[in-house]
């Protein structure tokens, strides 16, 4: 399996932007995905996930309203629409596959068997 994310950058404080995560090596369409993050001195932590359909999607308070999974099928790629951007927001972003097919609803570090290399985001303000 291989996840490779783009679309990271340098954004001010209140500016958007927008990541990829083109997949490879698995039927992508039976896995729901996600977005995790890890900021400097901290632990990776839980951003969005959407089911492997798309009909379903969860995201972490802290981006609730400003951040939107989506995803297509037909590209096996997954997008992160991050809108209303904040310091705190900058980390470095990885997408990550469900070690499970066709489960709902997978937030945990553990839940995730693929990994991408991640993506730095750096808000200023």
């Amino acid at each position: 399996v291989q996840l490779v994310e783009s679309g990271g950058g340098l954004v001010q404080a209140g500016g958007s932007l927008r990541l990829s995560c083109a997949a490879s090596g698995l039927t992508f369409s039976t896995y729901s995905m996600g977005w995790l993050r890890q900021a400097p001195g901290k632990e990776r932590e839980f951003v969005a996930v959407i089911s492997w359909g798309g009909g379903m999607t969860y995201y972490a308070d802290s981006v609730k309203g400003r951040f939107t999974i989506s995803r297509d099928n037909a590209k096996n790629t997954v997008y992160l629409q991050m809108n209303s951007l904040k310091p705190e927001d900058t980390a470095v972003y990885y997408c990550a596959a469900d070690n499970r097919p066709l489960r709902w609803r997978p937030t945990m570090n553990r839940d995730f068997g693929s990994w991408g290399q991640g993506t730095q985001v750096t808000v200023s303000s």
